[in-house]
């Protein structure tokens, strides 16, 4: 090193020395920061009644885990559909988890039990709407309900896995991960946290009141079904499984198990690529799902199920139906970096699936949004999101339409399309513990005029969620 570069470098060195030495008196000096008042404390912890004096984080040190949700909900109708309206709809969610390792010291096991209360004035969708999609996630029947019950043991790692018990199907299949879980809900259609087509699997004469027929549905929340789930993951980052569930779950209280070869078994099957989710990667983390269903049950024909209702032709029958769906869903981008508490910023999805016309209601469905997270400087926890889903009818039940046009004309003025919708959703972190939602939805061709011609509606919802 010459002379020159040398004294240059002691020259700031030395000057750079008293600087770091204010910045460390500086650091000395700054007094610490003041106590968190009662209101912070209760603002910050994560359930609105507390640790329990301690016994909670106590209980699942030792394999025991509690959680209570609460949901409260005041969809309107504003505009179009049936008719204008609200209603306040609430469900009160229990789940349990125990630990095997943590509780008796045996590896690899997990139990679960899950209830959910509902109530309020149910069947929102139906009296206002008249969409199959159902603009407010919590509109089901009101009912106490066991929701799942189920025992699931790892082999080898999570090498292998083997689940049984009553289980709803959406806990493990067609699942968007990075958008929409239980502990984080930013959309409120329901066929944003489970696809509406996937519900062929119904029935179709569930939607007809009187039409005689046999009965399926499909185990989705809050409904589960006695069945068994096998999942195989050779790395880290690929898994395959397979499902077997009850082809009828109760619609009661969800305690009554009936098995029976004429409500037939709904079969999944999925596998999936997990890429840049492990420590290691550096990458954005995703998610490419691809999968299939299956239901052994004889289902009525599309076309002649509609001739039926007028007695143009006698209904015919299907011995099972099926599907297959593709989804996938994507960080899109980091507002900081993967340590952020918060994982603040953009989420993408994408779903396509479809169905046989001849034996489903639809037979052809594409959704997808996006969710920003923290989009508002300070407001780190909140989210916004767009999503839109577009549900395209049968075929075959628009020839049935057509033919009983022929023999009654006028009977279906407008045939059997589409049906689509359009969500904009902002939600609030106000604590910890409770989040405000507010929800602007605009469904188009609700029921698409399968049976009748509804008005396009525009739907706002306001929701609440506390973790108790």
């Amino acid at each position: 090193m010459g002379l020159r570069s040398w004294m240059l470098g002691l020259a700031l060195l030395l000057a750079s020395s008293p600087i770091q030495a204010a910045e460390e008196t500086a650091a000395e000096a700054k007094p610490e920061a003041p106590a968190k008042s009662a209101l912070e404390k209760f603002a910050e912890q994560d359930y609105m009644l507390g640790d329990w004096g301690g016994l909670r984080t106590d209980l699942s040190k030792h394999g025991v885990d509690f959680e209570f949700f609460y949901i409260a909900s005041n969809p309107h109708n504003v505009q179009g559909g049936i008719e204008t309206g609200s209603a306040y709809e609430g469900a009160a969610l229990m789940l349990l988890d125990l630990d095997s390792q943590k509780l008796v010291g045996y590896e690899g096991g997990h139990f679960h039990a899950a209830g959910v209360s509902l109530h309020g004035q149910d069947h929102f969708s139906d009296i206002h709407i008249g969409d199959f999609n159902k603009v407010n996630l919590i509109d089901f029947p009101n009912a106490w309900r066991l929701w799942e019950l189920w025992y699931e043991q790892k082999f080898c790692g999570d090498l292998l896995s083997l689940k049984f018990g009553q289980m709803a199907v959406d806990q493990d299949f067609l699942q968007a991960e990075f958008y929409n879980s239980l502990a984080s809900i930013n959309l409120l259609n329901q066929t944003f946290f489970y696809p509406t087509l996937a519900f062929n699997v119904y029935s179709f004469s569930a939607l007809i009141p009187g039409f005689p027929g046999p009965l399926h549905a499909l185990a989705s929340s809050p409904y589960g079904a006695p069945g068994v789930r096998l999942k195989v993951s050779p790395t880290e980052r690929i898994y395959a499984q397979f499902g077997a569930y009850d082809g009828y779950p109760n619609q009661d209280n969800g305690a009554q198990f009936e098995l029976n070869k004429a409500q037939g078994t709904l079969l999944y099957f999925e596998t999936g690529y997990r890429f840049n989710q492990q420590k290691e990667d550096t990458g954005l983390p995703g998610n490419i799902k691809l999968g299939a269903f299956y239901h052994t049950g004889d289902f009525q024909d599309s076309k002649t199920a509609m001739e039926a209702l007028a007695g143009v032709a006698p209904v015919t029958f299907h011995p099972n139906t099926y599907g297959a769906y593709l989804l996938l869903d994507q960080t899109l981008w980091f507002e900081k970096d993967r340590e952020d508490p918060a994982h603040q910023g953009l989420v993408g999805f994408f779903r396509l699936a479809g169905a046989p016309p001849d034996r489903n209601l639809t037979d052809f469905g594409i959704d997808g949004g996006l969710v920003y997270k923290g989009l508002i400087p300070t407001r780190d926890w909140d989210s916004v999101a767009l999503a839109a889903s577009y549900l395209r009818m049968s075929g075959d039940i628009r020839e049935g339409q057509e033919a009983v046009n022929a023999v009654a004309p006028g009977a279906f003025p407008k045939l059997a399309d589409y049906e689509a919708v359009i969500e904009l959703t902002y939600k609030a972190q106000m604590t910890a513990w409770w989040t405000i939602q507010s929800s602007v939805q605009r469904p188009l061709h609700p029921g698409g005029r399968v049976f009748q011609d509804n008005r396009d509606a525009w739907a706002f919802i306001l929701a609440s969620t506390l973790r108790l």
